[in-house]
């Protein structure tokens, strides 16, 4: 399964953004996908991931109330909907996929990695 990220760039706090994960590959439909993210200087952090029936999510606390995650699998495409961003919410945006339906939080148990995408918001 290859993935690519896309939709990120510069907003102003309080604004929103989608981001969008399409997936190449027969099998997108069966694995769990979910997001992170990377500020410089920072460890890699889950922000929200996503059964693959889409039926279970989970959303770091920062990322609660603020964003959703969810997919269309007949578009093999995951999305990130964020609201209400923050300067701190800044960071290059990874889309995941595990090898497994199921839904985890640690970046470890993902093997698929998309290359990326820049979130910046100016305060």
């Amino acid at each position: 399964v290859q993935l690519q990220a896309s939709g990120g760039g510069l907003v102003q706090a309080r604004a929103s953004l989608r981001l969008s994960c399409v997936a190449s590959g027969r099998t997108f439909s069966r694995i769990a996908v979910g997001w992170f993210r990377q500020a410089p200087g920072q460890e890699r952090e889950y922000v929200a991931v996503i059964s693959w029936s889409g039926v279970t999510t989970y959303y770091s606390d920062s990322a609660n109330g603020r964003f959703t995650i969810n997919r269309d699998n007949a578009k093999s495409t995951v999305y990130l909907q964020m609201t209400s961003l923050r300067p701190d919410d800044t960071a290059v945006y990874y889309c995941a996929g595990r090898s497994s339906s199921s839904a985890t939080m640690s970046p470890e148990d993902y093997v698929y990695w998309g290359q990326g995408t820049q979130v910046t918001v100016s305060s």
